[in-house]
């Protein structure tokens, strides 16, 4: 029977298991994938959810309300991030010696039901997401987070509209600001919480001759080879959608979303920092390399540079092509 409801989609994948694949072995990757994946369907009928179907290292599920939706979602991160202690019954030892990073993506809105899967514009914008989400993190349409209580609602950081492969019309995307259970201290999936800066800043970017600057208020930028991408970089090694810079808290952070990594060398110091589904601030100037570290010749490299925006305003002319 074929009919078309009002649900929340839920699309959750496990990152990492290539490698582990490599360092356990076989038949103990193996184990802790599918261990995994079961826990993540545990928990999505604990949250009153349905399994539509598992997809490899993840799964589909779809909930009545968005408020379930996002339950499950936090419970997941959770649950991954303490099977990942010592002591942790029931799961097996590879599980705690090399945990799975964890992506969600969610969007509400009307779907089709049919043979027991689902199709829609919310099953598609659901599944994007996870292109755009790094290690550890949930993404959610303003759907979702529009119904939810205030509480809930607060945890998540606007990143503006975003645009997604396949989808022509850019979408309102929001960040989950996960909540570390098991630390010391409690940070975001970004790190520490900056104070607020006085004044916005702007980031310029350049690569060849594509030369912007963005304030920090036009932000998310999504940089990538897609031609969705907001800055494109037209090379082989990398991504459709490589690496998203944020403003948040007063500061620029990049985050890495490919599969071949992000690196980053800042002016005046020759360490070069790998971000593997990770993020880092960006401050000063410096080199961003996408898929390959700056060092090595003719790689991908945008040069960015952190700007006051009255100083952005003083050196460019308006003709000047930039984006405010």
């Amino acid at each position: 029977m074929t009919q078309i409801v009002e649900r929340t989609v839920l699309f959750a994948d496990l990152r990492g298991s290539t490698s582990m694949y490599e360092t356990l072995g076989n038949t103990d990757a193996t184990a802790v994938v599918t261990q995994s994946v079961a826990l993540l369907a545990r928990i999505v009928a604990v949250h009153e959810g349905q399994v539509v179907k598992t997809l490899g290292d993840g799964l589909m599920a779809v909930f009545l309300a968005p408020s379930s939706a996002v339950a499950a979602a936090d419970d997941m991160h959770e649950s991954l991030e303490r099977i990942g202690t010592p002591g942790e019954p029931g799961m097996s030892m590879g599980v705690r010696m090399a945990p799975l990073k964890l992506q969600v993506g969610l969007a509400h809105g009307e779907v089709i039901e049919m043979s027991g899967d689902l199709f829609g514009d919310a099953v598609n914008v659901a599944a994007r997401l996870l292109d755009h989400a790094g290690d550890n993190e949930t993404l959610a349409t303003s759907n979702v987070v529009e119904g939810l209580d205030e509480w809930v609602r607060s945890r998540f950081r606007s990143l503006d509209r975003l645009q997604l492969r396949g989808r022509v019309e850019p979408v309102h995307v929001h960040l989950f600001e996960a909540v570390r259970r098991f630390g010391d201290t409690a940070v975001t999936a970004f790190g520490d919480i900056a104070p607020s800066m006085p004044e916005p800043e702007g980031i310029r970017l350049i690569w060849l001759d594509l030369n912007r600057i963005y304030a920090g208020t036009s932000l998310p930028v999504v940089l990538g080879r897609s031609p969705q991408a907001t800055y494109i970089i037209d090379d082989n090694r990398v991504s459709r959608s490589h690496a998203r810079i944020d403003w948040h808290g007063g500061t620029f952070q990049l985050v890495d979303l490919s599969y071949n990594g992000t690196y980053v060398r800042f002016d005046h110091d020759p360490e070069i920092i790998s971000l593997r589904r990770g993020a880092c601030t960006l401050h000063g100037s410096g080199m961003i390399g996408l898929g390959a570290p700056p060092s090595e010749a003719a790689s991908p490299s945008v040069r960015f540079e952190i700007l006051k925006f009255a100083d952005t305003q003083k050196q460019f002319p308006p003709e000047f092509d930039s984006q405010f």
